[in-house]
């Protein structure tokens, strides 16, 4: 047995203690400098008044998923500033961007040079700037994890790559569940499951250890009773919390195991289509739960992840008779009812298909998937999803 455990260096977790991060930023005392980055509008006036109240001010704010060309712009910004601290407040796409900004404004140099697969993937010189994660959205867990996902337009398409470091993971994770209560539905159920997603694929991932073992189990089902509950009233702020606290398990697990074939489609389909991250991953992940489990028994059915897969069958209906189909029915089912949208609905055409594919199986989140699925079994989930 042999792994590591890496984690932000303090996580405060608790409804209405958003505030705290202006203490987080007073207790240098000195005079600081942060870099506020938000999404596209100023939701959650209170917690910006409070830093404002303690630090000069500059804002940034992120409408999409961050691009490399908005990461350059906003980098010069930063560093004309003179910042001191950055603090993201927002959901993946703005605390993606600013734990690229804390990294990036302390180390010379362009993007370019730091950013993996398109980039020359240098390793970081100089220790980030102090960064602070408060997320607005309960799914991608990016508040615990050391990478930031931008996307470059390249000739041969939009590509989605990180930039990535151990040093990269926030100094501080603020976790307030009350941030979340005016998301909307459509994104209240799109990020929720991929926080889902990714509870499942590191318990079911061969790089599984004990600690992320700890996470898993508590949130998947965690996230199977709270998920119905905040749908049916995203005002219930306990719901809130649980999903919360999913999310945030979701995103030490990733940090610690790997993730697998859902999301190993949802970066090369994210550069290519006008998707939701979240929505895509809950597309997929019935179909991939059935391949992985067709392919296992084929080839690898005394894999611990087989024996997985049946307590995440039992977790997710309730039912401690379950069998691991179940798993791919309660999954289709939930995807089903919340309407959705296809692959195809989303603008794929056909003939990509067997590129994405390609792309999918280099990607990283793949090599993590309980068992290597060949070609025509992406092709397989892929027109499945379709």
């Amino acid at each position: 047995m042999t792994f590591e455990v890496l984690a932000p260096r303090k996580i405060i977790f608790g409804a209405h203690r958003a505030i705290e991060v202006a203490a987080w930023v007073s207790a240098s005392q000195r005079e600081e400098r942060v870099l506020l980055v938000t999404g596209k509008t100023k939701r959650h006036a209170h917690v910006i008044e409070a830093l404002s109240a303690c630090a000069e001010i500059t804002h940034i704010a992120v409408a999409h998923e961050p691009t490399l060309a908005l990461c350059e712009a906003s980098l010069q910004v930063a560093r004309r500033a003179k910042v001191t601290r950055v603090v993201a407040l927002g959901g993946g796409s703005a605390i993606d961007l600013g734990k690229a900004l804390a990294a990036l404004i302390t180390n010379d140099g362009e993007v370019l040079d730091y950013l993996e697969v398109v980039g020359r993937g240098q390793p970081l010189r100089n220790a980030p700037l102090p960064f602070a994660a408060l997320p607005t959205t309960s799914g991608t867990g990016a508040e615990a994890t050391k990478n930031a996902v931008l996307s470059v337009k390249r000739p041969e398409g939009t590509v989605k790559v990180s930039l990535r470091s151990d040093a990269m993971v926030p100094d501080l994770a603020l976790i307030d569940p009350a941030l979340t209560l005016d998301v909307p539905r459509d994104v209240t159920a799109a990020t929720g499951l991929d926080a889902l997603t990714q509870v499942i694929e590191p318990y079911v991932s061969h790089a599984a250890t004990p600690f992320t073992d700890a996470w898993t189990r508590d949130a998947i089902p965690r996230a199977a009773r709270a998920l119905p509950r905040v749908l049916r009233d995203g005002n219930d702020l306990d719901a809130r919390s649980e999903m919360a606290l999913v999310s945030l398990q979701g995103g030490l697990a990733l940090a610690n195991a790997k993730l697998g074939a859902v999301h190993g489609f949802a970066g090369p389909l994210g550069g290519m289509l006008e998707a939701p991250h979240g929505a895509l991953c809950a597309r997929l992940l019935p179909f991939v739960i059935e391949a992985n489990l067709h392919a296992l028994s084929a080839r690898a059915p005394k894999s611990p992840a087989v024996a997985r897969y049946l307590e995440v069958a039992r977790w997710l209906t309730g039912d401690p008779d379950a069998l691991t189909g179940d798993a791919i029915d309660w999954t289709r089912q939930l995807v089903d009812s919340l309407a959705i949208p296809t692959l195809h609905d989303f603008g794929l055409d056909a003939k990509d298909i067997p590129r994405i594919a390609e792309q999918s199986a280099r990607s990283s989140s793949m090599k993590g998937n309980p068992i290597e699925l060949t070609h025509a079994e992406l092709i397989r989930i892929l027109e499945a999803a379709y």
